[in-house]
């Protein structure tokens, strides 16, 4: 029997243009949960439970934020705060992916996009179904707060990186209608024209 021949964008990590980012990438994303579970299951040491899983959680934000993001997707997302108001604004970037000659970028991987989008949405949906389990099991609270930190830092992740994908998408639609057709030479040809007019 024949194996089918693997496609771009399956969800095999063969197909990943960066396979050690992706496999790091998966293994943070499933292991705070993991960890969680089987420490929730088999031992009631909330203390060393609690402690494993946030340094999990947090390597898990930073390696999504700064690694894989960036290298899977070609996104990346900081929040900076201005010091003399105190106000705080997000700031996305985007590299261009489409693979076109003129930007020298590589085309985005398929199955690279598929893997980080699926697994960026589900973490904060597995962790939603383990607060709803907790509650419905009547666990003791504290247990609670772990999910809620857990829900705080995926959720924050996951929201900005959807925030900038949409950033991408409006930034790079925008630049392909100037540069398309030739409108920027009709704007700037219009643009002096009106400057020189008598």
């Amino acid at each position: 029997m024949e194996r089918p021949q693997a496609r771009a964008g399956d969800l095999s990590w063969r197909l990943s243009s960066h396979p050690i980012t992706l496999l790091f990438f998966l293994g943070f994303r499933i292991s705070s949960l993991l960890f969680y579970i089987l420490g929730s299951v088999f031992t009631q040491n909330f203390i060393l439970v609690f402690i494993v899983t946030i340094l999990l959680l947090a390597a898990d934000f930073y390696y999504l934020k700064n690694i894989a993001g960036r290298r899977l997707v070609g996104l990346r997302w900081w929040n900076e705060v201005n010091t003399a108001s105190g106000d705080s604004h997000w700031v996305f970037e985007s590299q261009d992916r489409s693979g076109s000659a003129e930007s020298g970028t590589p085309s985005q991987n398929a199955t690279d996009k598929r893997f980080f989008w699926l697994a960026l949405y589900a973490q904060p949906a597995w962790w939603v179904v383990l607060a709803i389990v907790s509650v419905v099991r009547l666990l003791n609270p504290i247990w609670l707060s772990l999910i809620v930190i857990a829900l705080i830092l995926t959720i924050t992740n996951t929201l900005a990186f959807s925030r900038c994908d949409k950033f991408s998408q409006a930034s790079s639609l925008a630049s392909s209608a100037m540069y398309s057709g030739g409108m920027a030479k009709s704007l700037a040809g219009g643009l002096f024209s009106r400057l020189f007019r008598g």
